[in-house]
């Protein structure tokens, strides 16, 4: 008998803790948008836009042929940029299916490719130790009832199976499988139409540590805020997932001039280490699977620079009650420890204001020790004897200094400014 949704959503809450251990730690992962929208190199929705007829859209599918094992490629710069696991679209909304599906033609075994690109995937994933996600859109151009399915129940009967049969390969065929990533539940306009409580049931069934994301109109286990980075509800674990060009989530040659910065990926990278979500980066492959050239430079800046602050970056955070200490940095915080992500090098010194706890220590994150005087009065922590010039020779952007306090530390920013916060007095 199917859980009511109450039920169903009870029991995956009472689970969620255990199974997301790996993820609130991970911090960071690879999107990879790949598809027959690749060839054309204008926006993996280029079929809806420019109104491309079916039949020659079709086409597409036998002048796919990526080469062998891409995905390795993904795998490895994955690796070398920090991130810990991957997602990748089986099926986009154009319908087409990478892996070798029994309940459509239009997939990659039996046209262009001749090959199961999921599991090219799924190996690859495995050989360098990245956690493996699939991307799933429920909206589906495609199938012949992706739009009827809305008005004609016989239609979406049918549909609601052929999804249903779709995600249960995925989750049968690869092994232990740890992210659902839905998309898009167009056109239906409900989780009961959808029957998403059945078919999440079924996909727990088969996978019992596997995370689900929000996009199958309930709430699951994470929220998926796109486009900009920012903060769920504290509780809450939530993904931002972000282009690398601004532009388009699929292969788009001329946007290669958008592409992201180290700078800004680290920023987008202290937003969710403060804020306690994950960040999902995507690349979107070019139609032989190659990553985009202009990915490599800053995507493994990136990586060394974790490496270097992998203490400050990996794990559990506190959301950090810590307001404008200084222009030249923010923060994030474990406990009794604040990093401080200093992206304006302020020269010899650099001030901090509004502490109200003892400072123990301060230190880079190689160790080297930082002196420092503090006026517990005056609520003012100074750092200083620093290089005059960034000692950040990786992203020549962002320092991490560490900051030790006696206890978790009270914050209450210029508090002492009497100018500014006259109002205290109130």
């Amino acid at each position: 008998m199917a859980l009511s949704k109450k039920k169903y959503l009870d029991s995956v809450a009472a689970s969620r803790p255990k199974r997301m251990k790996w993820w609130t730690e991970a911090r960071y992962g690879m999107f990879v948008h790949w598809g027959l929208y690749a060839q054309l190199e204008r926006n993996e929705w280029v079929w809806a836009i420019e109104n491309i007829p079916k039949e020659e859209y079709e086409k597409l599918a036998d002048t796919f042929k990526p080469k062998p094992r891409a995905p390795r490629e993904w795998a490895k710069l994955a690796k070398e940029s920090g991130m810990k696991y991957m997602v990748l679209t089986t099926k986009h909304h154009e319908g087409f299916c990478l892996w070798d599906t029994k309940l459509t033609d239009f997939n990659a075994v039996k046209r262009g490719p001749k090959r199961d690109l999921v599991k090219e995937y799924v190996d690859a994933c495995r050989e360098y130790g990245l956690k493996i996600g699939f991307y799933y859109s429920l909206m589906d151009w495609h199938h012949p009832d992706g739009a009827t399915c809305a008005h004609d129940e016989k239609a979406r009967r049918r549909f609601i199976d052929y999804t249903q049969g779709l995600v249960r390969e995925l989750m049968t065929n690869y092994g232990k499988i740890d992210i659902l990533w839905y998309d898009v539940s167009c056109p239906l306009q409900s989780p009961e139409k959808w029957e998403s409580v059945k078919i999440n049931t079924m996909v727990r069934e088969l996978q019992p540590h596997i995370l689900i994301n929000d996009r199958s109109q309930i709430p699951e286990d994470f929220s998926t805020p796109e486009g900009s980075v920012r903060a769920a509800e504290a509780g809450r674990g939530w993904e931002a997932c972000m282009t690398f060009n601004h532009v388009s989530w699929g292969y788009m040659r001329s946007a290669a001039h958008d592409t992201h910065r180290s700078r800004d990926i680290l920023q987008m990278l202290h937003t969710c280490c403060s804020g306690q979500g994950n960040l999902l980066l995507n690349i979107g492959p070019a139609p032989d699977g190659s990553v985009p050239k202009e990915a490599f430079e800053p995507l493994q800046t990136v990586g060394k620079w974790i490496a270097k602050n992998k203490e400050a970056f990996y794990g559990n955070f506190d959301r950090p009650n810590i307001g404008w200490t200084s222009a030249c940095c923010a923060h994030t915080q474990k406990g009794k420890t604040i990093y401080a992500w200093v992206k304006h090098w302020p020269g010899a010194e650099l001030p901090l204001a509004g502490f109200k706890t003892k400072l123990l220590a301060a230190s880079f994150m190689d160790g080297k020790k930082i002196s420092f005087t503090q006026d517990m009065k005056q609520e003012r922590i100074v750092l200083t004897g620093l290089p005059k010039e960034c000692p950040d020779k990786l992203s020549t952007e962002t320092v991490l200094i560490k900051l030790d306090f006696a206890s978790k530390p009270k914050h209450m920013w210029c508090s002492k400014n009497a100018a500014l916060h006259a109002w205290d007095k109130k």
